[in-house]
């Protein structure tokens, strides 16, 4: 019969992932494999007596979650991927470095209960991580921001085109005539491209498989917004951000802020120049409630029941001309559902709107 254990060993002592066995009764380690210095910095031997430091090292934001996390492993539950921040003892505030921890609760008798999992360091992979998603954001909004400011020069020259095309008409110069069209023509062409381009970008971006992870929503809302704030006046819109410093929810980051880029791009569409946009994030114990609301035209109350269905009637062009495909609000609503929450909006017309995200609160949130 083979010998499993002896076949793994040589992964176990090389690999970079911490191997660990904790008897649970016993309160002792019973094996660490060498990667525990590569990890953590502690010879495997000395594990058990500088556990209590390395667990003060845990983020304060990240040990209420480790508790839990915790209580669900000795529950006997198989627990899995759970990152957690550790801090440098004699440089709180500087880098942190991430650990995934996988492990298992095993029962092999009376008294002989075991604790047996890994632990890696994930410090790079989650570096790298973060900095794709700031730079996500920051396309997102660049791609809104510039669709509007890009869009404007075109309507004004269609309008333009438009207002001189009436004063010449009894000139009867079929010439001049059929260049003002053109130029009309050419401008809605342009400015159709430009929404079809952020459009597509946006179908695409949120058509790849779900993969939820524990984030700081607060913090990310808060970046958000602050990327649309640094161009409030080129929008010619005041931007807010009510709610919380900090909140953690486990969703599909880059999938969910594309939602909120999305609700927040339809608002600059339909708020007139000097309006107001806030996002206001409402944590309470049995829901999170995300706002996104403006001070923008409304939403005619007939249409509002069919707004999230797929090329819903609701849709019509914003007050700039921009373009609108009709599918933004179904994706928006999938995504929302994938993430087990309900979106829906209220709204009166020259008063404004408001869209609602009311996403469950977990057990490990």
């Amino acid at each position: 019969m083979l010998d499993f254990a002896t076949l793994f060993r040589p992964l176990a002592e090389r690999g970079q992932q911490l191997y660990f066995v904790y008897h649970l009764e016993g309160k002792r380690i019973e094996y660490a494999s060498a990667s525990a210095q590569t990890v953590l910095g502690v010879a495997p031997e000395n594990l058990l007596e500088a556990l209590p430091a390395i667990l003060a090292r845990l983020h304060p934001d990240d040990r209420s979650y480790a508790q839990t996390r915790l209580g669900h492993l000795l529950q006997g539950r198989f627990v899995e991927d759970v990152e957690l921040r550790l801090l440098d003892p004699e440089n709180p505030d500087g880098p942190i470095q991430w650990v995934c921890v996988t492990a298992a609760r095993v029962e092999q008798g009376p008294g002989r209960t075991y604790l047996s999992g890994t632990v890696q360091d994930v410090t790079r992979n989650r570096e790298y991580i973060e900095n794709a998603d700031r730079f996500n954001t920051k396309k997102n909004t660049t791609l809104e921001i510039l669709s509007h400011d890009l869009a404007g020069p075109f309507i004004m020259i269609k309008q333009v085109a438009g207002f001189v095309s009436e004063k010449v008409e009894d000139l009867n110069d079929s010439t001049v005539n059929e260049l003002l069209s053109v130029m009309q023509t050419t401008c809605q062409d342009s400015i159709n491209m430009i929404r079809d381009f952020v459009d597509t970008e946006f179908l695409e971006s949120v058509n790849v498989q779900m993969k939820p992870e524990r984030t700081n929503l607060a913090h990310d809302l808060q970046q958000l917004i602050g990327q649309f704030q640094s161009s409030q006046e080129d929008l010619n819109k005041h931007f807010i951000y009510e709610g919380p410093e900090q909140l953690y929810y486990s969703l599909d980051k880059n999938k969910f802020m594309q939602v909120i880029n999305n609700l927040l791009s339809n608002s600059i569409k339909f708020t007139p120049d000097g309006g107001r946009i806030s996002v206001v994030l409402q944590p309470s114990a049995e829901e999170v409630l995300i706002k996104v609301i403006d001070t923008g035209i409304g939403i005619p109350a007939a249409v509002q029941p069919v707004l999230f269905e797929r090329f819903t009637p609701a849709r019509r062009p914003g007050l700039r001309g921009e373009k609108t495909n009709g599918l933004g609000m179904s994706i928006i609503k999938a995504i929302v559902e994938l993430h087990g929450g309900r979106i829906w909006v209220e709204s009166t017309e020259q008063q404004g709107s408001t869209f609602f995200i009311s996403l469950p609160r977990k057990e490990a949130d």
